[in-house]
Formats: structure tokens, sequence, C-alpha cells
């Protein structure tokens, strides 16, 4: 993945240094094998796993210097690579905004250590990346590509941020065409709302590879199909039969909250192939 060196970024909706200190952490409501899934796999509203008595609003317990800040440039990841997520997040909202009718950005990016208070309630490293649809902001443990790496065996590339990026993103863009409240009818399995809602997500991150470069004053230059590939082999190594079959030996597909590896690689690809988030209709397609 190449930057455009010439391009601005846009920091004012990113916040880096949030979280740390101590406290109890309640996991509550879910456990065993569903608990493992969401914990570690790219989700959406934490709140049943999440500890906490009521919302806090995240700049209360931010901590630290938001370094996110003074990425204003493409230029400036050569001094902190962090700003690649900046560059990711405006690429994204610039992309999302010209095809999305009164689309409007998530709140906030925010990348955070140990804990966090959010709209959703307290989140952990254990959580892993999520979209708050209560206070409308995405979330990211910084440790995460490590574990990424360590525990799943994908290579934490600029190409695998942008795909975790966008797949959270894509979760803020369902909030925002009015498809998210179908996961609150609950439940697991294949063919679940939760399950189709992740494939979307994959879907729509897919569609965003495909059209980022083509945006000439956004930050993106290039992405190439090694990018594609690295983001195909990130998608195959967090499906629930790949994780379930890792931590249990056995795979359950009732259990499943985000979809297969085979599935989550089809619909990555399905949006990178096509370009256009109309084919990505996971609600109404008989086959995932």
């Amino acid at each position: 993945m190449k930057f455009n060196e010439n391009a601005d970024l846009d920091p004012s909706r990113a916040t880096s240094g949030g979280g740390g200190g101590g406290g109890r952490i309640a996991i509550g409501g879910i456990g065993g094998l569903v608990l493992i899934l969401v914990a570690l796999f790219f989700g959406i509203d934490p709140a049943n796993i999440l500890g906490g008595d009521q919302p806090v609003d995240t700049a209360s317990t931010s901590t630290g210097q938001n370094t996110l800040q003074k990425c204003t440039t493409v230029k400036d990841i050569e001094a902190n690579p962090q700003c690649r997520f900046v560059a990711y997040q405006n690429s994204l909202d610039r992309y999302w905004g010209s095809v999305v009718k009164g689309y409007t950005p998530a709140n906030q990016f925010v990348m955070f250590t140990g804990q966090i208070q959010t709209g959703c309630g307290t989140a952990t490293s254990a959580v892993g990346p999520f979209y708050c649809p209560a206070d409308e902001k995405v979330y990211l443990d910084e440790s995460f590509f490590t574990t990424l790496k360590q525990q799943f065996g994908a290579t934490s590339t600029p190409a695998v941020e942008a795909y975790v990026m966008a797949h959270e993103y894509g979760h803020h863009v369902q909030n925002q065409i009015g498809v998210l409240g179908q996961v609150s009818k609950g439940g697991t399995g294949a063919d679940s709302a939760s399950v189709r809602s992740e494939l979307q997500a994959d879907c729509f991150a897919g569609v965003w590879f495909a059209n980022a470069a083509k945006d000439t004053k956004g930050p993106i230059a290039q992405v190439t199909e090694q990018d594609i590939r690295e983001a195909r082999a990130a998608a195959q190594a967090i499906g629930d039969d790949r994780i379930q079959q890792n931590t249990t030996g056995r795979v359950d597909r009732e259990a499943w909250t985000h979809g297969s590896s085979a599935q989550r690689e089809k619909w990555l690809l399905q949006g990178y192939r096509s370009g256009d988030p109309n084919t990505c209709d996971t609600w109404s397609a008989r086959t995932l």
C-alpha cells in the first residue's frame, strides 16, 4: 500500500493515548466459546461483554499525549507510523461520504491501551477492535496487531491495518444506512444476523480497497494485489471455524458470530472485485 505524499491529513477525529489505569473489569452475560469469539474477532457493539455501570465519555478517561493530532500530512507517517491510521480514517470517510447520501463521519477513532470507558461500557484489550453505535466511535487497542500476529498468524502490515479499520468503518456505514439495528435480533449461528452484519462489513472493506486509490486527492495512492492477499489472509485467520478449531478442537456452526474463514474471504473479495457497495447485500443473500 502506497500513500499520497502530497495529501493533507485531518486528525480532528482521531485520538490516541486513551485508557490505561487499573480497575476491575466485569465480564457478564456471556461466556465460554462465544466470549472467546466476540473478544478476539473484529466486532460491533460489545455491550454484552463490556463492564462498567454507565457509559462514560472517552475524553474523561484519556491519559497521555494524543500523538495523532500531529498527523497533518501523509509525510508525518515517517516520524509517527501511527499516522497511517489517520490516513485510513480520512480515506474511508472521503469514500463513504461520496457514495452514501447524508453520510456523516464516525465521531472519533480512538486508539487506547489497557482499558477505556466507551458509550458501550468498559472495554479492555481483550475485546479487540470494535465499533460502538452508542457513541459512534471506532476503538482499537494498540496491542491488537501483535495479538493478531502471535495468536492467529496474520502478519501485521499496512494492508492488514487498513482491513481492520475498513471493517469497523463498515459497521459505521451500516449504522448510517439503517441496517445495523438488525443485529439486535440477537442469537448466534451460521445464518444469524450477526454473521450477516460481519460479512457485509468485510464486503464494505473490500469495496473501499477497490476505490481508495481512485481518489487522487486522498491519502491512499495505490492498493496492490499483494495488499489484497494480505487482507485475505487476515480475513481467513479470524474465521469462526478456524478460531474454534484452534481453541476447542471442534467446529460449532451454531456458535458462529462472524462467519467462516471462507465466507469472510469471499465477501471481502466480493466487495473488492465489484467495487460496488450494492453488491454487499448479505441480508437477502440465500448463500453466505
